[in-house]
């Protein structure tokens, strides 16, 4: 004779639970006997899944540069030295530097002595780059000095921060601010990073960038990322570095600002 009746298992709430509304965290999952619930499994596969496509997925730049055209951006379309993702992903050296034919390119551009040039690179999530770039330029706009000779934006393919050196250097730009997809994590799959240099060229190391990072709706905000990259590009002019050199203090300058600017 079969049991007819049916095992219900219950979950197990977690203490913490209170706290996941304050952070996307997988915090307090909660318990069923002694695994995850199934939704918690569902969820974490769902998002394992979706970083591993902003890493994958191509950066569509024909449809990237039309859209900033529309938003009356000028646009030049370059590569790295990498031909595929799965080389982009094993050679790190490769992405940092422009193929020979782009190089040629911007070697040739009629226009050089750039105050700013801003490079968009897909870097490891092209998703970034599809949700903000647009946006995050729109924002900066509004706080770069009327008086800086600003370069058309430049956007890269299968690109690594320090490919800005290279475009930075044969623009010969003062600066350059790069726009770039880092590297996804499992509740941020599609997360900006900007990295501004100042005096680029080729061989600069990481520890003479200034890095503003997570810059998305859920993270630093557009317009707060703005106010900080263009305040540390204007005091990299006036002191002549980026980096450790270059201390960031926008945040101080904002509080004390009237009314303050809501760095969130």
């Amino acid at each position: 004779m079969t049991d007819s009746k049916k095992i219900v298992r219950h979950v197990n709430h977690d203490p913490w639970r209170y706290l996941k509304g304050h952070t996307a965290a997988r915090i307090a999952l909660g318990r069923t006997g002694v695994s995850l619930p199934t939704h918690e499994i569902l969820d974490f596969g769902l998002a394992h899944a979706m970083a591993r496509d902003a890493v994958h997925l191509p950066l569509d730049v024909a449809a990237l540069c039309a859209e900033l055209a529309q938003a009356d951006f000028a646009t030049i379309a370059v590569e790295s030295a990498v031909n595929n993702r799965q080389t982009y992903l094993l050679r790190p050296d490769l992405g940092r530097r422009l193929s020979e034919q782009s190089a040629a390119s911007l070697t040739a551009h009629p226009h050089k002595g750039f105050d700013l040039v801003i490079l968009i690179g897909d870097g490891l999530s092209s998703m970034a780059i599809k949700s903000h770039a647009l946006p995050m330029l729109q924002a900066l706009r509004k706080h770069i000095p009327a008086e800086w000779k600003v370069a058309p934006v430049v956007v890269a393919s299968q690109a690594r921060v320090a490919l800005s050196d290279d475009v930075g250097s044969l623009l010969q730009a003062k600066l350059v601010l790069m726009l770039v997809g880092e590297r996804p994590g499992l509740s941020s799959p599609d997360s900006l990073g900007m990295y501004l240099t100042y005096a680029p060229k080729v061989g600069r190391a990481d520890s003479e960038r200034n890095c503003i990072s997570n810059v998305r709706p859920e993270g630093l905000q557009y317009e707060a990322a703005a106010y900080k990259a263009i305040w540390l590009a204007r005091e990299a002019l006036r002191l002549q570095c980026t980096g450790i050199a270059l201390k960031d203090e926008s945040d101080v300058i904002a509080v004390e600002s009237d009314p303050p600017i809501a760095l969130k």
